[in-house]
């Protein structure tokens, strides 16, 4: 029931680019709210997936990361909505979507990997 270190060093460094946006976002547009969601959802997924380290069964590492990919989809949303309300740039957009969908695709695999093996 192991993730994987890659993982939980793309998500920690993912995290910590959402942090510096959403105060880019509070200080430099005076965006609160919006702010608040994607830095709640952004953070989120790397929470889970250090949770899943310790995880008590398969069930619960595959639970644990499922959320996390949850978190991943809303944050997603997120990004695209201050996208199209112009409250981030085209290049800020774009990398941080490459980044999150990275990480998506690495949590898909974990999940699928850990659910097939757990037949």
């Amino acid at each position: 029931m192991q993730e994987g270190q890659g993982i939980r060093t793309k998500s920690k460094a993912f995290a910590i680019r959402i942090v510096n946006m959403s105060r880019f976002l509070q200080e430099e547009k005076h965006e609160f709210v919006l702010s608040k969601q994607v830095l709640r959802s952004g953070t989120s997924i790397g929470a889970n997936i250090r949770e899943s380290k310790n995880a008590e069964s398969t069930p619960d590492f595959i639970h644990k990361l499922e959320i996390a990919l949850k978190e991943s989809d809303e944050t997603e949303y997120w990004l695209e909505i201050l996208h199209e309300t112009e409250f981030i740039s085209d290049r800020i957009f774009e990398s941080m979507i490459a980044d999150n969908k990275e990480l998506t695709a690495m949590l898909t695999s974990i999940i699928k990997t850990s659910k097939e093996r757990n037949k």
